[in-house]
């Protein structure tokens, strides 16, 4: 993977997303007591959260991203408070010091997973009062729901709430805490420099038994699911519906070339204004603004993630719009 400043991740544009991460960044304020701190986080993406975070608990933000770029309509400017590198993390930035260290769907991008947590270990130092938090998609849950929407090249390592735990506490962190969020998608832990002492697991942790269940299956649920969403398509397609996706990100890209689907697909929308215009990888797929669904009125609309699932339902009915809306998942 080559991450630069052309790449586009931000889920801000969501009124949905926007009122979790608003929530995150209260609770992670309050834990973390950041007011008056510096936080540094590792992967910040366009700075959004970072911006959020600083703006709710009065702290002030280092970025480090390979993939910062500074845009209009990424949220308030964050002044003085806020610095960005423009690089990836790694030793030579050790010598930084930050009382959080705040790192959100990154690590599931990282293939040398011990040398990473072991250069943020080594940035912590001898402090033992330095929060470290981790926001992560949980694993457990695509095996569940065979999600192969959710497979994808970027992600080169997967984590359960067990797995996420364990590897940091073998690497030299107390895990204070592990909940999921989002709808039971992504997990979130709080942890700090050990002591000498490791906390006893936490309920989440264990899971090895389970997740052993659910990989026997994995294949044939999957198999099974890819066929009965190419059906599906097809189907429509046929019948002269006129089908798009909602979202344009990752999830439609997996959708698409995972059930090979081509003209069965007429477009993926995007609220995210830096995507529309673009094309999604390997397909080629337009991605377009809601608004342009008024030109071609779409019969199906397949939701990418079903948590958005009545946001975009107010979005097409704001336009006017009454086509079937199905989410994948569900």
């Amino acid at each position: 993977m080559g991450y630069s400043t052309n790449f586009e991740e931000s889920q801000h544009f969501s009124d949905t997303f926007g009122t979790f991460a608003k929530k995150l960044a209260g609770e992670i304020a309050e834990v973390c007591a950041v007011a008056g701190k510096l936080v540094l986080e590792i992967g910040c993406g366009k700075g959004e959260f970072l911006r959020e975070l600083c703006a709710v608990g009065g702290a002030t933000g280092l970025g480090i991203d390979p993939g910062y770029r500074a845009d209009k309509g990424r949220g308030c400017d964050g002044g003085r408070r806020l610095n960005f590198i423009v690089d990836h993390f790694g030793p030579k930035y050790e010598h930084l010091s930050a009382d959080v260290v705040l790192c959100r769907h990154t690590l599931e991008h990282i293939a040398p997973v011990r040398e990473f947590l072991r250069s943020i270990r080594r940035l912590a130092g001898t402090r033992n009062d330095t929060w470290i938090v981790f926001e992560t998609p949980d694993a457990k849950r695509v095996l569940k729901e065979a999600a192969f929407w959710d497979i994808y090249y970027e992600h080169c390592s997967y984590f359960s709430p067990g797995t996420h735990a364990r590897v940091f506490r073998q690497e030299g962190f107390d895990v204070t805490d592990l909940e999921l969020v989002y709808g039971g998608q992504y997990i979130v832990q709080y942890a700090r420099p050990a002591e000498g002492r490791i906390r006893p697991t936490l309920p989440l942790e264990d899971d090895l038994g389970e997740l052993e269940r659910l990989v026997e299956t994995f294949s044939n649920r999957v198999s099974s699911f890819q066929e009965q969403w190419h059906e599906r398509v097809t189907a429509a397609h046929a019948s002269g519906r006129r089908i798009v996706l909602w979202g344009g990100g990752s999830k439609a890209v997996s959708f698409l070339t995972t059930l090979g689907l081509g003209e069965e697909v007429d477009a993926a929308v995007d609220i995210n204004p830096y995507k529309q215009g673009k094309y999604t990888p390997g397909t080629g797929h337009p991605v377009v603004s809601p608004q342009a669904l008024l030109q071609q009125p779409p019969d199906l609309v397949i939701v990418m993630n079903a948590i958005y699932g009545n946001e975009v339902t107010q979005a097409l009915n704001s336009l006017g719009l009454k086509p079937e809306i199905v989410a994948v998942g569900k």
